[in-house]
């Protein structure tokens, strides 16, 4: 019998490719959405490339009540990874008590019924945040977590303390956090990628609409930070890259193959790329032209981080494939088909 897996978030961005994975890899997935950041269709583009429709349920998981009916319903639960937050940064500084709110009850809404209906495992979608902005580079596992540079950043960090303690407390729950860089890109097939409603947070979304003319250009935020062309380094990693490192998560706990409890490890490329390195790079997988201006800095954004991810690669056997010109290209061609 397969092996069913609760995916929080499952209709947003790496939730949907996630799912994707987690069925062509022979899970059964049920997903919890309350669709604020995504829409229903995307059920039926998982189906049109996996061959198969996930269970799914729209409620928001800070609703402790509906939390706990869908355990009862859902008694054969295997693991669950946790996607559901808010997640601009932006926003974030803008409506503190929404992130914390959103973000912290409904982790501690499923860890409460995970306790109490024996649910054992837990991958949870944590972030490079955590680190804030990191004295020394490439960040490992072992860099020191520092203060937050948004109330988004500081939600992750206190998600991680609250799986950490509530782990060492119950004996019987092990959990993976996966501390993404930054996901971009867009399933092959161009059925699923990145769909933000409204005005977009993410560098890539913006981007590619802004090609499109669906907006008149890309703001740069800053030019005047201490990297090579003055803009702010990321570590951009493909989605579907991203998603597979979920599966072997999720396999890693239901084998017992972790050695702890609780297990943290760095999800991206280990190459830092900067947003001026990010414009040239797509228009020379594109032959499009990115139509962009510099504009001051935006808060809570930090200067420069890129992974070591070696840890992923010996311990989970993962490894990110897809080059930074492929990634931008599939952005694109997602671009297009939902045009």
């Amino acid at each position: 019998m397969s092996k069913q897996i609760l995916v929080t978030g499952g209709t947003g961005f790496i939730g949907s490719h996630t799912v994707v994975e987690l069925q062509n890899s022979g899970f059964e997935v049920v997903i919890v959405d309350n669709l604020s950041n995504s829409k229903v269709e995307v059920l039926k583009q998982i189906q049109e490339i996996s061959g198969i429709l996930p269970k799914f349920e729209q409620f928001d998981l800070t609703d402790k009540q509906k939390v706990k009916d869908f355990f009862q319903r859902y008694p054969d639960l295997d693991a669950i990874i946790h996607f559901a937050a808010s997640k601009a940064v932006g926003e974030s500084v803008e409506k503190p008590l929404m992130y914390y709110n959103n973000n912290l009850n409904s982790l501690m809404n499923i860890m409460e019924c995970m306790i109490e209906y024996k649910v054992p495992n837990l991958v949870f979608s944590s972030s490079c945040t955590v680190y804030g902005q990191p004295d020394r580079l490439p960040v490992t596992e072992q860099t020191p977590r520092k203060e937050a540079e948004s109330p988004y950043g500081n939600t992750k960090t206190i998600c991680e303390d609250i799986i950490r303690d509530t782990i060492a407390a119950y004996s019987g729950l092990k959990g993976i956090a996966l501390r993404y860089f930054n996901p971009i890109g867009a399933h092959a097939t161009a059925k699923i990628g990145e769909l933000p409603l409204g005005v977009p947070n993410n560098l890539i979304p913006f981007l590619t609409q802004t090609v499109a003319g669906i907006r008149p250009e890309l703001s740069v935020f800053g030019n005047d930070y201490d990297t090579p062309d003055g803009s702010a380094i990321r570590d951009y990693i493909h989605v579907v890259d991203l998603a597979k490192a979920h599966v072997v998560a999720i396999e890693r706990l239901l084998t017992n193959k972790n050695k702890k409890n609780y297990e943290y490890f760095n999800v991206g490329t280990g190459n830092g790329v900067s947003v001026l390195e990010i414009i040239k790079s797509f228009e020379r997988a594109t032959g499009e032209k990115v139509p962009h201006k510099i504009v001051v800095r935006r808060a809570g954004d930090i200067e420069k981080i890129y992974a070591d991810t070696s840890l992923a690669n010996e311990e989970l056997g993962w490894k990110a494939e897809s080059t930074l010109d492929e990634t931008l290209l599939s952005a694109w061609k997602w671009q297009k088909h939902i045009m």
